[in-house]
C-alpha cells in the first residue's frame, strides 16, 4: 500500500487544566478541601485568605472575594490600586504577647480545662492492660510472661493463639518455664480491667466475669451451669431443650439468663481504641415559614481572595521573567476562585433538586423516601450522571432528622400492586419497624415479613427480606427469640 494523506473531521473533548481542577475539587469532601485550600494558599502568593468577618471596609474592594456560599463580582484593576494605595505600611497591633499569655494563664485556671486534650493519642487496650500490669509488684520473669500474653490480646480482647503457643515462644526467653506460669499470669490479666481480657474464648472470658461475683449472688449455680455445659444451646435459643436438658424451670432460665446477658462478650471493645471521625456537612437544610431551604455551611470552609498588592504589581504589557510569573499566578488564582464558586454551585443546585424530591422524608422520616437514581437528578439539573456522582460522594447535608450524606438519598424501587414504587430504603425502615414491634417469644420470620409487607402493596421476595435484615445486622428470626416474663 502506497502512503497517502487523508483529512477527517471529528470531534474531542479536550480536558484543559482548568476542567480538570474543576473535576478534583467537586469530587473532594470538606476537610479534603480544605486541605486543598491551604496548599493552594501556601504555593500561589496571589491567593490570601480573609479573616476579617465583621469589617465591611476591607472586603468592599476586594478582587475575587469568595464567600463560599455566595458569588462576589470583581472589581476593575484600577479600583484595586486604589484600594491597595490606601493601607498603611505599618498597621498597629492590637495586642501585645503579655496579654495572649495572660489570657490563655486564665483559661487554664479552669479546673476543667486540659491543654493536652485535643492533641492527645487514642489509648489501645494493650496500653491499657500494660499500665495496669506496671502497677502490681512482680519478678521481671513474671512481668515478661504478662507482656507477652497481653500483646497477644486481639481488640476484642481475646488471645490470638493458644496458651501453648505462648509457652514454645517464651521457652526460648526464660530457662526452666513451666505452662503454669504462663496460665497464672493469665489468670491475673483476666482480672485487669476490663475484666476478661486475655481469655481463650467466650466460655472462659464469661466464666471470669461470673466468677468476679460472690458465690451468693442469686442464681449464680444455675448461670454458672449454663455457661459451662449449655453455651452452644443458649446461642441458638433452644430454651425448651435447655430446661428439659438443665432440669430448671422457666423462671430459673428466665433470671440466669439475664444474669449472663449482664457480662460482656467482646470486653476489649470498653476501651474505645479508634479515633473519632468528625463530618463537616456541606449542605444545611431548614425549614422556613412552611418551606424547606437550602443554603451553603458558610463556616466549613475559608474565605480566599486575590492579594490586591501583588495584583496591582502585574503590568500587561510587560513579558519579564518576574512579571509573567506573577502573571501566571494571579491566573492560577483566578481559576481556583471560579472553580471553588463552580463546585458551589453545583452542590446547591444538586442538593435543592434532592430536597425537592425528598421533602415526605424530612416529615415522616425513613418510610417516606421516595426512589431515586443518579440520572434523575442529572436531568433535572442538566448534568452528567458522573458529575451529579462526584458531587454527592464524602458531602454531607445537615438536617432536622440528622446528618446523612447526599448519597442517602438515593435507592432503587420495587413496585406496588396499586402501579407505584416503593424504596428500599423505605423497605428498611418496615422491616425494622416491623422486627422492633414484634413478639419476643414469636419473632416473625422472613416468609412472614414479605407476606405483612405484601399485605401493604409492597411486593418483595423473602431473599431480598433476608438480604435487607442482613445489611442492617438483624440477626435471623431464631435469634431473635426471647424469655419474657
Amino acid at each position: 500500500m502506497k502512503p497517502s494523506l487523508q483529512l477527517k473531521m471529528g470531534q474531542q473533548l479536550t480536558m484543559t487544566p482548568q476542567l480538570q481542577q474543576a473535576i478534583r475539587l467537586l469530587q473532594l469532601s470538606t476537610l479534603d478541601l480544605q486541605q486543598e485550600i491551604q496548599e493552594a494558599l501556601e504555593s500561589n502568593p496571589m491567593l490570601e485568605s480573609d479573616d476579617s468577618q465583621t469589617d465591611d471596609t476591607s472586603s468592599e474592594g476586594q478582587e475575587g472575594l469568595v464567600d463560599l456560599s455566595e458569588a462576589t463580582p470583581e472589581p476593575e484593576p484600577q479600583e484595586m490600586a486604589e484600594w491597595s494605595d490606601s493601607i498603611p505600611n505599618e498597621l498597629p497591633v492590637d495586642s501585645a504577647w503579655d496579654e495572649v499569655y495572660s489570657s490563655l494563664s486564665a483559661s487554664s485556671s479552669d479546673d476543667d480545662y486540659d491543654p493536652l486534650a485535643k492533641s492527645s493519642s487514642v489509648e489501645s487496650l494493650q496500653d491499657h492492660l500494660e499500665w495496669q500490669l506496671d502497677m502490681v509488684p512482680m519478678s521481671d520473669r513474671d512481668r515478661l510472661i504478662g507482656l507477652a500474653i497481653i500483646e497477644a490480646v486481639n481488640p476484642d480482647g481475646y488471645l490470638t493463639c493458644t496458651l501453648d503457643d505462648l509457652f514454645v515462644s517464651l521457652q526460648s526467653q526464660l530457662e526452666e518455664l513451666e505452662i503454669e506460669e504462663v496460665s497464672v499470669l493469665q489468670h491475673r490479666v483476666q482480672q485487669f480491667d476490663p475484666v476478661g481480657c486475655g481469655s481463650s474464648d467466650l466460655k472462659e472470658c464469661l466464666l471470669v466475669q461470673l466468677r468476679q461475683l460472690p458465690p451468693s449472688t442469686p442464681h449464680f449455680n444455675n448461670a454458672e451451669k449454663l455457661i459451662t455445659r449449655y453455651l452452644g444451646l443458649l446461642g441458638t435459643r433452644d430454651y425448651a431443650r435447655i430446661m428439659r436438658q438443665a432440669r430448671l424451670k422457666e423462671e430459673q432460665l428466665r433470671e440466669a439468663l439475664s444474669l449472663i446477658q449482664s457480662f460482656n462478650p467482646r470486653p476489649g471493645n470498653v476501651i474505645d481504641q479508634t479515633e473519632a471521625e468528625y463530618v463537616v456537612p456541606d449542605i444545611s437544610v431548614r425549614k422556613i415559614r412552611e418551606r424547606w431551604t437550602v443554603e451553603l455551611n458558610a463556616d466549613a470552609l475559608p474565605k480566599l481572595r486575590i492579594n490586591n498588592n501583588y495584583a496591582s504589581m502585574v503590568k500587561r504589557a510587560n513579558n519579564s521573567r518576574d512579571n509573567v510569573f506573577m502573571k501566571n499566578h494571579l491566573q492560577e488564582a483566578r481559576w481556583f476562585l471560579k472553580n471553588l464558586q463552580s463546585r458551589n454551585e453545583t452542590l446547591m443546585k444538586v442538593a435543592t433538586r434532592i430536597i425537592a424530591c425528598q421533602q415526605e422524608f424530612l416529615e415522616k422520616g425513613d418510610e417516606a423516601m421516595k426512589p431515586l437514581v443518579l440520572a434523575d437528578i442529572a436531568e433535572a439539573v442538566g448534568m452528567h450522571e458522573s458529575t451529579i456522582s462526584r458531587a454527592t460522594t464524602q458531602k454531607y447535608m445537615h438536617t432536622p432528622r440528622g446528618v446523612y450524606e447526599l448519597k442517602y438519598f438515593f435507592s432503587s424501587h420495587v413496585s406496588t400492586t396499586e402501579g407505584g414504587e416503593c424504596s428500599s430504603t423505605a423497605i428498611r425502615a418496615h422491616i425494622r419497624k416491623l422486627i422492633a414491634e414484634e413478639t419476643p417469644r414469636k419473632p416473625l420470620s422472613d416468609n412472614k415479613i414479605a407476606a405483612i409487607l405484601g399485605d401493604q402493596g409492597i411486593r418483595v421476595a423473602r431473599r431480598t427480606i433476608a438480604k435487607y435484615r442482613e445489611s442492617m445486622k438483624i440477626p435471623p428470626s431464631n435469634e431473635r427469640k426471647q424469655l419474657v416474663p
